[in-house]
């Protein structure tokens, strides 16, 4: 910084009595708080970088409209006009000297005047001796203030080097997240007879259908091919031992790294690594895929891409969204349920999250577009998503295998309130079906096989879902949502279709800064996706007589779920909870399943 430079910022304690007297503030306001030379120098530096084209120099105060000489800070004004001439206007020409200052005005003020009186010190008759005189008492009077600056900004020059040598990207952030998890499940136990059911598939539970269940699933202890009653009772008493729940508490963990990058300042290109161990608590432990957790993970950390997705905007109300993996519907669907979507500090249960119906289904790769109709107001947003994009075989690719594709409307007609309505058209190939088109279900099978076989057919699924969010005060948010699915089989050849549908909700309340700042109290519950169908109508007696399996939810399975979210600090929140799935599986007679967590989530 040459020297020059340094005489020009001695003249600066007038200038900032000059100026803040100008806009009705006390010059003795300024104080010596490093914390606040470092903000002023901060400031100052980022002012270089902005476009100053809105200002234009006055030359004569009688230049601003809104200054008029019975104003009372006419005189300081005129004086830095006519002795500096820096005090710059806006291009309306006015001052505006009673709103209030902005550090980004302030800097560009004191940068016109520095710059000025640069000029002026350059010139040796430009400047008096009673003006030297007076430099010189000021100087004196705040040289620890600008000893202060000076050193402050060889500490700032000496850091940025630094930073500049040793920075991981000039493109790219990361962003971290590690979460500790104890978790344990009780209760469960499944009902045999009510589990087998119709499993002959003709219209009639009897006998028939148990002694067939049994024989299918290893029940004929002699090896007669026949099932008698000694093995019958035997197979029900080990099938109900063995589903009653005999786990073990454990302790598990998922780490998940984002590598944001950006180009253009407004871009994001994500790439995520992420790891981890956390048991799958739906079907294979406990019987319903509704007990499963909302984060669960586990690939026993071989660490892998997850997602791999660029978003950018087009103009001031476009945003696209384009991707090769980890594409997902809630990416460029809105939500609204903020207080419990995320997997790391939100709900416990998968359930809870999102509505089921409406944001899971088929996804990965594709592309989206968000549009702001009226901005925070009226938006409107669509996809498609595929997932086995990269594939080349017949059925697969981009265009020709299961896919998701819709459109969503965000309105907000006043600030505290959210709402949503979705519409996703579903296809998914055979083997890649669920109850509800890849959703949390109750039975974790396709509605719709071949019951001599128990192949899956491929399904076609309209789905509708309707959010809510509405923010009460500053402590209290409520949120909810509905879902409905117009399901169909597909059969190759046959126009006579298996059908039926598909109904979900779910609410919660959440009560905030709690105990704590940060922290937060919710209660959730709802009806998992459950499965209805008219087995009377003609096409689903067409399929029944075909071969056809309609796997009905015979009951009505609940989800009810309390956590409590505490921030130890910015970056460690501790949230235990637990929650219970009622009548699982859809079916009345299955015990309730109940599972507890203590997850620690770490963000760094």
């Amino acid at each position: 910084m040459n020297k020059l430079f340094w005489n020009a910022v001695k003249v600066a304690p007038v200038l900032f009595a000059a100026l803040f007297a100008a806009n009705g503030v006390n010059a003795q306001t300024i104080s010596a708080d490093k914390e606040g030379v470092n903000n002023t120098l901060e400031q100052i530096n980022n002012y270089q970088k902005l476009d100053q084209s809105g200002l234009s120099q006055v030359t004569n105060v009688n230049q601003l409209r809104d200054v008029s000489p019975t104003d009372w800070a006419y005189e300081a004004l005129r004086s830095l006009v006519d002795r500096y001439g820096c005090i710059s206007g806006f291009p309306n020409q006015t001052y505006r000297g009673n709103q209030p200052l902005s550090r980004y005005e302030f800097a560009a003020g004191l940068n016109s005047c520095l710059n000025q009186i640069e000029r002026l010190i350059a010139s040796t008759d430009a400047i008096g001796q009673e003006d030297l005189d007076t430099i010189n008492r000021l100087t004196q009077e705040f040289e620890a203030e600008l000893a202060t600056i000076g050193g402050r900004v060889d500490e700032i020059e000496s850091r940025t080097a630094v930073l500049e040598d040793t920075q991981f990207s000039t493109t790219t952030k990361l962003k971290g997240e590690a979460i500790f998890s104890i978790n344990d499940a009780f209760g469960g136990g499944i009902d045999f007879e009510d589990t087998v059911a119709d499993f002959n598939n003709d219209g009639d539970e009897d006998d028939d259908d148990l002694e067939g269940f049994a024989l299918a699933n290893g029940g004929d202890a002699d090896g007669d091919g026949d099932i008698d009653d000694d093995e019958l009772d035997d197979f029900r008493d080990d099938f109900e031992d063995d589903s009653e729940l005999d786990d073990e508490t454990t302790f598990s963990s998922r780490v998940r790294l984002n590598f944001d990058s950006s180009f253009t300042g407004k871009d994001r290109l994500r790439a995520r690594l992420e790891g981890g161990n956390i048991t799958d608590y739906g079907t294979p432990l406990t019987g319903t895929d509704s007990a499963r957790l909302g984060y669960d993970t586990n690939n026993n950390f071989n660490i892998e891409v997850s997602d791999l997705h660029y978003r950018f905007p087009m103009g001031e109300r476009i945003r696209v969204w384009v991707g090769p993996f980890g594409l997902d519907l809630d990416d460029v669907f809105a939500v609204t349920n903020p207080m419990l979507e995320s997997s790391g500090t939100g709900a416990l249960s998968r359930f809870s999250r999102r509505n089921p119906v409406a944001f899971r289904g088929t996804e990965g790769a594709g592309a989206g577009v968000n549009l702001d109709l009226i901005p925070d107001r009226v938006g409107v947003n669509v996809l498609y998503l595929t997932d086995d994009a990269n594939s080349p075989d017949t059925g697969e690719g981009l265009f020709n295998g299961s896919f998701s594709a819709g459109a969503q409307l965000e309105i907000s007609p006043f600030e505290p309130l959210e709402l949503t309505a979705t519409y996703v058209r579903n296809f998914q190939t055979a083997g890649s079906v669920n109850q509800s088109g890849s959703t949390v279900d109750g039975n974790a099978t396709e509605p719709f096989t071949i019951a001599a076989t128990g192949d899956e057919i491929d399904t076609i699924a309209n789905k509708v879902g309707l959010g809510a969010n509405l923010e009460v005060g500053e402590k209290l948010v409520l949120a909810g949502w509905g879902g409905f699915a117009d399901v169909s089989g597909v059969i190759e050849g046959d126009d006579n279709n298996p059908n039926g549908k598909i109904w979900t909700w779910g609410a919660n309340v959440s009560l905030l800064d709690l105990v704590k700042e940060g922290s937060k109290l919710s209660l959730a519950g709802g009806m998992v996706p459950k499965f209805i169908s008219d087995l009377d109508n003609d096409e689903n007696q067409a399929a029944l007589q075909a071969g056809v399996n309609i796997d009905e939810d015979p009951d009505t399975s609940y989800l009810l779920e309390a956590l409590y979210m505490f921030p130890l600090n910015d970056n460690i929140a501790i949230t235990p909870g637990v929650f219970a799935v009622i009548n699982p599986n859809h079916i009345d007679t299955n015990d309730t399943v109940i599972v507890g967590s203590l997850r620690t989530t770490f963000k760094f």
